[in-house]
């Protein structure tokens, strides 16, 4: 097959460019981003990833780290402590503590409702109370949920705001109070 035209042209030599910034951008580009904060920081280019990661406590090979113990013939385990590791000196601690700090902390719950449905919720029960199948013929009913669907939104919401929902029932309590 012919060439596309105008790809005969030689290539010009590019003066502009910084080559040294070049190559040290590619390079850095090429090595593998390391998402852990606490091992990012710590980090030495010039050792290898082996070294580094002994040097913070952490096992590079998973399998030689936590051995599977041989079994015998019959299924009994045979004990291979018979070969001596090196014992690999810790320079790096505060790691392997800053890390096993933030896996303990507890999670933090990230499941909300949109503002739309809180507002919905809120408004059959300020309107209805529990009758469901009064909220099920209410016109802001726009998507036509049947009484037990929204028995179940209703029930969300308890289960995500508990206390939310507790306040409001208690202001909804004292707004009858104060009508009579």
């Amino acid at each position: 097959m012919p060439k596309a035209k105008g790809k005969k042209r030689r290539q010009k030599f590019a003066y502009g460019v910084n080559r040294k910034r070049l190559y040290r951008s590619a390079r850095r580009r090429a090595a593998p981003r390391i998402e852990c904060s606490h091992i990012r920081h710590a980090w030495d280019a010039t050792k290898s990833v082996a070294q580094n990661l002994a040097e913070m406590g952490l096992a590079e090979d998973p399998n030689k780290a936590v051995p599977i113990a041989k079994r015998g013939l019959l299924g009994m385990e045979v004990d291979s402590s018979g070969q001596a590791e090196g014992k690999k000196i810790v320079r790096k601690p505060y790691v392997l503590n800053e890390m096993e700090y933030e896996a303990s902390l507890p999670e933090k719950k990230s499941n909300t409702l949109s503002r739309d449905l809180i507002d919905y919720v809120r408004y059959m029960i300020q309107n209805h109370g529990e009758n469901y199948k009064e909220m099920a013929r209410d016109e802001k009913n726009y998507y036509q949920d049947t009484p037990k669907q929204i028995k179940r939104k209703i029930n969300v919401y308890k289960n995500f705001y508990p206390e939310e929902y507790k306040a409001f029932v208690a202001s909804l309590k004292q707004e009858k109070m104060d009508v009579q």
